[in-house]
């Protein structure tokens, strides 16, 4: 079940919302005020709407720290429909922006798409090799590749970076073992050798002398 943070101080607003997003199964966690939106924070949230005005902060600072912090797609929900409020929201990162009155029915199709879309982004495909970020799961063929947590935090940087030259310096600034030490340069050799027998295909690219690189397969 998909978890929304709502952050809105109108009690009948939040009491309507509230009950037609559980009525198409989202779990729904309100915050009435900045300080209790803050509070709730963390990465189990899926989406967050947000009320700008609020009585003691507004909405625009809570969306500025999810996006400094968390990965949590946001939609702003507000009275205020200046197109300069509007682009304010957008320019902080917000997927939409939605003004009051509203549709129900609308909003409750905007947070499927953003969540659709979402899902989507999770999962990156190259050639016959999948990677679910949501699930830290490596797929080739659909089969179950199963990685230690280092090669799975190396696949993943490299995926995430599609078409992009990751040098080796940046794969050992950003990696380390599973006791939390950092990687030298011999373990990485190994390494990406051993992901290459598992994946059991050529979709890592050596880039002779800088690092390596997995293409996307749009062109």
């Amino acid at each position: 079940m998909r978890k929304i943070l709502l952050v809105e101080d109108n009690a009948s607003i939040v009491k309507g919302l509230k009950y037609s997003l559980e009525q198409n199964d989202y779990s729904v966690i309100v915050a009435f005020d900045y300080a209790e939106g803050i509070s709730l924070l963390d990465d189990s949230f899926d989406l967050a709407i947000l009320d700008i005005t609020l009585p003691d902060g507004d909405g625009y600072e809570i969306c500025r720290k999810i996006k400094e912090s968390y990965n949590i797609p946001c939609i702003f929900l507000s009275a205020k429909d200046e197109e300069e409020d509007v682009v304010r929201g957008l320019e902080l990162g917000a997927e939409d922006y939605i003004t009051k009155p509203f549709g129900v029915k609308e909003l409750l199709v905007r947070v499927d798409k953003i969540l659709k879309r979402e899902i989507k982004k999770k999962i990156v495909i190259s050639g016959n090799t999948k990677v679910d970020l949501d699930k830290t799961k490596v797929f080739v063929d659909d089969k179950l590749v199963n990685l230690t947590s280092l090669e799975y935090r190396i696949i993943s940087l490299l995926f995430t970076n599609l078409n992009r030259t990751i040098t080796r310096e940046m794969l050992l600034d950003m990696i380390w073992d599973s006791e939390g030490n950092f990687v030298n340069d011999n373990t990485l050799t190994v390494s990406i050798k051993r992901i290459r027998e598992k994946l059991n295909n050529d979709i890592i690219k050596t880039v002779k002398g800088i690092g390596y690189m997995v293409e996307s397969d749009e062109k």
